[in-house]
């Protein structure tokens, strides 16, 4: 969009952002570490927009403004499942101030869309699958209006009943015309035969948690004179989002332009655009620039929820504790729609044992479609719901063996050079042992019962009601695993361009940053690449190349990759001429500090000397090693690498009102190597925070397929007051060598062990089987006499 085409004001003419004002750039933040390196890999540079975002200048699609904006207003089912019968819209078109009604009829390509699985239509014609399914959007003038035009829109409903339950999925009249099943994988490695001495069961179920980011859903969508259009949203992945609007659209996707606002927080729930196809049809019909900023109810009701999940697990053991078999079946609960089920369902199944070497496996996995919700990602899907299983097993078999909870899973423990139930080596650095033992080892907070009742927190809060001689302590551990990248065959790569003129470097990456640090990590790996402190991320869109999702911690390793292998070809053109005029190689020359230096000191100058008014660019990819699709017995090299974590939870229990307060989380991590210490210090303590919310708050209750409380009043995010002390006793920086910089993804496996060390906690405080997430006041309650 041209820069006259948006102005900056509202009625209140407060400055608001262009929509052609998302740039990146240096920004302001903390002093520096003084023991660190001043720039580049190593260093705690602050964030580019940290500044922006401070002082409430940062551009997100909310914000967003341009002139003879229109608003836009969603209908959405009030049933889980109903059969269409009319929908009237006169009486929203004949509103005042109304400019344009959209229904299924009125798409002009594709009426389907999906990433995975094209099974989910941009308005539901005939049948309703889930609570706040979309059925028509409005365009007005202002927003009320949008609002009750959209309220006004009369639909006449045959309502059916809702399948809620999964397991009742499989004997159900199929919801889709492609069933209710969208996968099975049934896993087999080693002999059905096997048993141990000692066997376990459970049966454990894990909730529905919500992504609930900070900013819900917003965009503004522009059309173009040659009948295309410019969405401004918050995508985490532009250009897969631009190639499903586009058909939508009956458009060639040149003719979709998707700008990346800012994004407030995103945890897997920004890859769905059900709310960017709607905005882009209201602009082209109208002709006029349309903007939608949902409301937080019509934010849980629109996008995707973790899985939850049924997992029955059996498992088998000697006398000594070691593991011989396990055996489990896993079912996820897909909601109405398949979106990323299919790779979740995956991750499940090949995590469903753990970090733990195990002879023999037998997995069955099923993903299927209900009338709830719809699922999809949300960090660490899949591997998150099997670990707080698979532990929960785990302090089980320790209970019955009579051995330390931290001793058993120390006997059992995965190593590099070790296979997977799946059939693979783990070739990375898999110090599962080294990190069990560090947080084990680690001093143990105080006891506060020689403290006054004052002085002390009990569980509840500090005007918490219960009594002192009723709280118990517990220490409880977590191993969990993440694995690296796409999966399963996925084509991972990236592009990236990196140009320096005039002593200022610039990256062009389509690599969104979703507050998982990409853009300080970019201008880190220029900085030591070719010695420019001042360095400059673009504004992302699609007429970038692509650098795929924001997902699995693929921009640290593929995008950083790709800005890596760009900035040393720079380097190359850089160094060259120099390395000819003295008769040497480019290996025998250095940056460092913004100087250019020989190995034997004749050559000394400064980058910008070298630069000489040049400038300088180079483009790159980077494309890691393929993967496979698992067979159809469960087995294939099916990831690129793992990442894992242990964590140790203490918390304090009242066993007679069942309330629960995280002391600590102390936290071991395999990492690969620190590229930036406060920034990866921050993503594992925000992981274990989402994790803390999964295990004691986090639930979005359903009755009938009905979402209950949409709103955060119903659903309770961990706050500051809920946050422990997070102890980060040891980062091991074993190295992956084909990973770029050797660094492992970061954010992800804090989320998926911090619930299991959670629960594992508890049943150690009470003695109870603890095998529901989050955990029930009822569950947490002993009844073992007060002392």
């Amino acid at each position: 969009m041209s820069s006259d085409a948006a102005t900056a004001a509202n009625a209140t003419s407060t400055s608001l952002p262009r929509i052609d004002a998302l740039s990146g750039g240096p920004g302001g933040g903390p002093d520096q570490d003084l023991e660190q390196p001043r720039m580049g890999l190593g260093s705690s540079l602050p964030a580019a927009d940290a500044r922006a975002k401070t002082e409430g200048t940062f551009p997100y699609a909310a914000d967003l403004w341009a002139e003879g904006l229109l608003w836009a207003a969603v209908l959405r089912s009030p049933h889980p499942h109903a059969r269409i019968l009319s929908i009237d819209t006169s009486g929203a078109e004949e509103m005042p101030g109304v400019r344009a009604v959209v229904t299924h009829e009125d798409v002009p390509g594709e009426s389907n869309y999906g990433r995975h699985v094209v099974d989910r239509p941009v308005f539901a014609s005939d049948l309703v699958r889930h609570h706040g399914e979309a059925i028509a959007a409005v365009a007005a003038d202002h927003p009320d209006t949008a609002r009750l035009a959209a309220a006004a829109i009369a639909v006449r409903y045959e309502v059916l009943e809702p399948v809620t339950d999964p397991e009742k999925a499989f004997e159900a009249e199929p919801l889709h015309p492609d069933g209710n099943l969208i996968r099975h994988i049934p896993l087999r490695y080693g002999d059905a035969e096997a048993a141990g001495e000692v066997v376990v069961e459970g049966l454990y179920r894990i909730g529905r948690q919500d992504p609930a980011p900070i900013g819900a859903e917003a965009g503004l969508a522009v059309p173009r004179p040659d009948g295309g259009v410019e969405i401004y949203t918050a995508s985490t992945d532009p250009h897969t989002d631009r190639d499903l609007i586009a058909a939508c659209f009956g458009l060639e996707p040149d003719r979709v332009k998707v700008v990346v606002t800012g994004v407030p927080g995103a945890t897997g729930d920004r890859e769905d655009p059900g709310f960017q196809i709607p905005l882009g049809l209201l602009a082209l019909r109208t002709g006029c620039p349309v903007k939608l900023a949902a409301s937080r109810e019509e934010s849980f009701l629109g996008h995707t929820h973790r899985h939850p999940t049924l997992l029955r697990y059996r498992h088998h053991a000697d006398a000594e504790g070691r593991l011989v078999k396990v055996e489990a079946q896993i079912l996820l609960d897909a909601g109405a729609y398949a979106d990323a089920s299919s790779e979740s369902l995956a991750a499940a199944v090949a995590f469903a044992c753990g970090p733990y070497v195990v002879p023999h496996a037998f997995i069955e996995g099923w993903a299927v479609r209900t009338n709830n919700p719809p699922s999809g990602h949300v960090r660490g899907e899949g591997a998150m719901q099997v670990c707080a299983a698979y532990e929960g097993q785990m302090d089980k078999l320790a209970a019955r063996l009579g051995i330390d909870p931290a001793e058993l899973r120390l006997r059992n423990t995965l190593s590099t050079g070790d296979i997977l139930p799946t059939g693979q080596t783990v070739t990375c650095p898999a110090p599962v042992a080294e990190l069990l033992q560090a947080v084990r080892d680690f001093p143990l907070p105080a006891l506060p019962k020689d403290a006054p009742e004052d002085d002390w927190l009990l569980p509840g809060g500090p005007e918490g009601a219960g009594e002192p001689g009723a709280v118990r302590r517990g220490v409880g551990y977590g191993l969990g695993m993440v694995h690296m990248l796409g999966a399963e065959g996925t084509d991972e790569v990236s592009t990236a361009t990196v140009r320096v003129h005039d002593g200022v470097a610039t990256v062009i990456c389509a690599a969104v940053e979703t507050g998982q640090g990409f853009t300080t990590l970019a201008r880190q790996i220029v900085q030591e690449t070719l010695g420019v402190e001042e360095v400059h991320v673009a504004a992302v869109d699609t007429d970038q190349p692509p650098a795929g999702p924001a997902t699995h911690g693929r921009h640290t390793w593929v995008s950083g990759g790709a800005v890596e292998r760009a900035a040393k070809m720079v380097r190359t053109q850089l160094l060259q001429p120099l390395a000819h005029k003295f008769g040497m190689s480019t290996e025998l020359l250095q940056i460092a500090d913004g100087k250019i230096t020989s190995y034997d000191g004749v050559l000394s100058t400064t980058v910008t000397e070298a630069m000489d008014g040049k400038e300088l660019w180079a483009t790159a990819q980077c494309r890691p090693h393929p993967t496979e699709p698992l067979d159809e017995a469960g087995q294939g090299d099916a990831f690129v690498g793992l990442a894992f974590c242990a964590v140790r939870a203490v918390v304090d229990v009242d066993i007679e009102l069942g309330s629960i307060r995280v002391v600590e989380m102390a936290v071991a991590q395999d990492v690969g190597r620190v590229l930036n210490p406060s920034q990866l210090a921050i993503r594992i303590e925000a992981g274990i925070t989402q994790g803390i919310g999964a295990a004691l708050t986090e639930n979005l209750r359903t009755a009938k397929g009905l979402i209950r409380h949409p709103d955060l009043t119903g659903y309770a995010l961990p706050t500051a007051l809920d946050a422990p002390d997070i102890r980060i006793v040891k980062l091991v920086e074993e190295r992956d060598v084909v990973a770029p910089f050797g660094a492992k993804p970061a954010s992800a496996v804090p989320v998926v062990t911090a619930p299991a060390a959670v629960a594992s906690a508890v049943r150690s405080a009470t003695g109870r089987p603890v095998n529901r997430l989050p955990i029930r006041p009822q569950a947490a309650v002993a009844t073992a006499p007060k002392g």
